[in-house]
């Protein structure tokens, strides 16, 4: 890997926009263009809503973990809770699909993450977590490596 970042975080939704813009900072040096950034950073705000939202239930405890990889033209994205996990992932998946109907949650966030990225992969285990991977590769990356 040419660089990685390592970013643990409060499971609260104040730190949503603070790991967006982490992560879009991070991912800047590789010069993206504007709708590869938006659509990396929307990404990563679904996993980390997720996880706060359904991995600890809102309920303010715990942590959020992120871990990023620039190699080339292409960033990984690791965004990992250690909350309830999730029983069922590829029910999870289907769009529409959600376990908070009361917050007028749309059911969306995997379907938006998968269309935003060129690969995703989902691994939970109920008590113990979820962890979501993301790769995109990048038009046009030009790495700027001191």
């Amino acid at each position: 890997m040419n660089n990685e970042m390592h970013l643990k975080f409060r499971a609260i939704s104040q730190n949503e926009s603070f790991a967006r813009v982490t992560v879009s900072a991070f991912v800047a040096q590789l010069d993206p263009t504007m709708d590869e950034l938006t659509e990396i950073k929307t990404a990563v705000s679904e996993a980390v809503t997720n996880a706060i939202i359904h991995g600890y239930e809102n309920k303010g405890e715990g942590y959020v973990y992120i871990s990023a990889w620039l190699d080339g033209d292409t960033v990984e994205l690791e965004i990992r809770d250690e909350g309830i996990g999730i029983s069922n992932i590829e029910e999870a998946k289907q769009p529409l699909f959600t376990t908070k109907p009361e917050l007028e949650r749309s059911g969306m966030g995997f379907t938006i993450m998968e269309n935003f990225v060129d690969e995703m992969t989902i691994e939970s285990y109920p008590n113990h977590g979820t962890v979501v991977r993301l790769k995109k590769k990048l038009s046009n990356a030009k790495a700027v490596f001191n």
